[in-house]
């Protein structure tokens, strides 16, 4: 096979170069990994929204940000290196904020109620058939991830940037696809000296 994005019988290949340059075709949700070790001083549940929760602040200080929520980034932890990913529960409350305004568009009254479980699942539904369409499995439920700048990129965000700049440059829409898939594992091993020489 060549050491390049594509198989043997020209399709884009899907899998990534691990540190060995030996190609793993499978990526991984860690699904036996335990959470960050920090995360194991809290339990239950907290009425703090996600990136509120304190865990997730400790972390960011320790230079972990939380995973892009945006639908295009839904692969992102799969293929992320995995020395610098990691994830913690999610013991956040989602929450749903009634606002009622009178005639005139003032706000009369707010009320904020948390969202039940199966309001949560259908939230999870479009990541899901997203993951369905690109042959991914599912995300395990129930964890917050979070990643760590890779390559000379000092965050998350300028890893995305960058991704996003390749993608431009070689017309990949930036949209949860097989291309985008296969584009970031190649950029992302090739940015920690995993890919291909």
């Amino acid at each position: 096979m060549s050491r390049d994005s594509r198989d043997a019988t020209g399709s884009d290949a899907t899998g990534s170069w691990d540190g060995t340059g030996s190609w793993d075709a499978t990526g991984s949700w860690d699904e036996d990994g335990p959470p960050h070790p920090l995360a194991l001083r809290r339990t239950g549940r907290s009425e703090q929204e996600p990136d509120r929760l304190p865990e997730i602040r400790e972390l960011e200080a320790l230079g972990w940000e939380p995973a892009p929520e945006e639908l295009a980034w839904v692969f992102l932890p799969y293929v992320w290196p995995p020395a610098d990913r990691t994830w913690i529960p999610d013991r956040s409350t989602h929450w749903a904020v009634d606002t009622r305004l009178d005639g005139h568009g003032h706000v009369t009254g707010v009320e904020a109620t948390p969202l039940a479980e199966a309001e949560l699942h259908d939230l999870d539904r479009e990541t899901e058939e997203l993951l369905d369409a690109l042959g991914l499995p599912h995300r395990p439920p129930g964890r917050l991830w979070l990643l760590r700048p890779v390559g000379p990129h000092p965050t998350v965000g300028a890893v995305l940037d960058h991704l996003r700049a390749v993608a431009a440059e070689r017309g990949v829409a930036l949209r949860a696809s097989p291309e985008l898939l296969a584009l970031t594992r190649a950029e992302l091993a090739a940015l920690t000296g995993s890919g291909p020489p």
